[in-house]
């Protein structure tokens, strides 16, 4: 047994269910079937249920406790009935459940410490044919159960806690990263965890992978796998490029020194004040931060708009002349866009080039429409250019950030409602208030890694 192997054993000792679990988890997934079978006999309607996700084909990570159950409905069926009855169903299993929404409510709750998500959907010939999102699902569990083995279901668990031990884990709009779905398509691709890890260190995006040939398709993704039920389809479409590139790293690293650590990294240390302010003090930038309350949003309606504002705010300020250095997002209670910036204050006045003396009219204009100003110097000739030198309107990134100017800049909808509700800027070592909330994320802020 190599070294190779050798973490992988006991890696798999941890994250592989063992007969004891999977047993309980087939125990409280039948009779949550049975149930829905029986609240399904009660509808008007024509009506399956299908279990579906890891738990249905045995490519869970041990520990993880969720059963979806999907009730398939006529593609006919008007969507409020499919709603309403879907509804009746997830009450009737989970009476002490709540509703959720998606694409359309659901119920959620739990069953003997698992957690079950009841969801309605159509029953569509083709996967192609979809009338809500939910619907391709059951095409995908049908096509990976035809395909996977034990051996190949082991596989794809070690993968998925691979993949969640490097960060790159989940296709939900925080993380950008691997669906279980995608791993499990990857895992077929390749064969196991080694084949899929020498191959990602080789990888150049795009990668483009097509496990039923259906043909080249248009895709603008650094991961292409194209769903080998819906050929319209990047399974890997919410995969960010820094995702990409982390695998390609850590890939790279584990093969060269299994490890593991790879797949269990230690939490980091939260930062303390007086950490951060060692951190700062050794930097020497000028930090920033706006705070503010953060919206009523779900993660992945959230963190969007907050990469939204982030991208807007900091844009501005490296475009005014602040040099931003770095920048982040954080949420929790409160919601902080935090930039870095290399120069915290500029001259009072900037240097404006105008056209070539010899343009004509647009030379002219220029000259006129300053010539008589008293707030500019000049104008005077530098280089056959007409140039001005005008006070800017923000000397430093505090005023900038203080003023109306910042909701001139592209800013999330609800992040803009929050922030034109109040906020609060800090500047230097005023941002190290923030370690209370938000020491975790600063630690990671500060000792970045791939």
């Amino acid at each position: 047994m190599d070294e190779f192997e050798a973490v992988v054993e006991e890696i798999a000792a941890r994250v592989v269910p063992d007969t004891e679990e999977r047993e309980r988890l087939a125990g409280v997934a039948g009779r949550v079937l049975a149930a829905a079978e029986a609240a399904v006999d009660d509808l008007p309607v024509a009506a399956d249920v299908v279990q579906v996700g890891s738990t249905a084909r045995g490519t869970w990570v041990s520990g993880d406790r969720d059963i979806d159950v999907f009730v398939r409905f006529p593609p006919d069926l008007p969507r409020a009935d499919l709603e309403r009855y879907g509804l009746q169903v997830g009450r009737a299993v989970l009476p002490d459940g709540h509703e959720e929404y998606a694409e359309h409510p659901y119920v959620k709750g739990t069953v003997e410490g698992f957690d079950v998500d009841l969801v309605p959907c159509y029953r569509v010939a083709d996967a192609t044919d979809i009338q809500s999102a939910v619907d391709r699902t059951p095409f995908h569990d049908a096509y990976l159960s035809a395909r996977l083995d034990a051996d190949l279901a082991r596989e794809v668990v070690l993968t998925k806690a691979f993949l969640k031990g490097i960060g790159v884990y989940g296709s939900d709009l925080r993380t950008k990263g691997f669906s279980g779905y995608l791993t499990e398509l990857l895992v077929l691709a390749y064969g196991d965890l080694r084949s899929f890890l020498a191959a990602a260190c080789d990888w150049r995006p795009p990668v483009e992978l097509d496990p039923e040939a259906h043909g080249r398709r248009s895709f603008d993704d650094p991961l292409v796998v194209v769903d080998p039920t819906d050929p319209e389809r990047n399974v890997a479409a919410v995969c960010s490029t820094d995702n990409v590139a982390r695998l390609v790293h850590h890939a790279r690293v584990f093969l060269a020194d299994p490890t593991v650590e790879r797949f269990d990294p230690p939490a980091p240390t939260p930062l303390d004040a007086e950490r951060m302010a060692a951190e700062l003090d050794r930097r020497g930038t000028t930090p920033f931060a706006l705070r503010f309350d953060a919206p009523d949003l779900v993660d992945d309606q959230l963190y969007p708009q907050l990469e939204k504002s982030l991208a807007g705010v900091a844009g501005e300020l490296d475009r005014q002349g602040f040099d931003v250095l770095r920048a982040a997002a954080f949420a929790d209670e409160t919601a902080v866009l935090f930039v870095e910036c290399e120069v915290a204050a500029r001259p009072a006045v900037a240097r404006h080039d105008g056209p070539p003396v010899w343009v004509g009219g647009h030379a002219a204009g220029f000259y006129d429409k300053y010539a008589e100003s008293g707030d500019v110097y000049g104008p005077f000739v530098d280089g056959a250019r007409y140039v001005v030198e005008r006070e800017r309107d923000h000397a430093t990134a505090r005023s900038w950030l203080e003023s109306d100017a910042l909701f001139g800049v592209s800013l999330g909808v609800r992040v803009e409602d929050a922030l034109r509700e109040g906020y609060e800027v800090l500047g230097g070592e005023e941002t190290v208030a923030l370690a209370g909330e938000f020491g975790a994320d600063l630690a990671r802020y500060f000792d970045p890694r791939p």
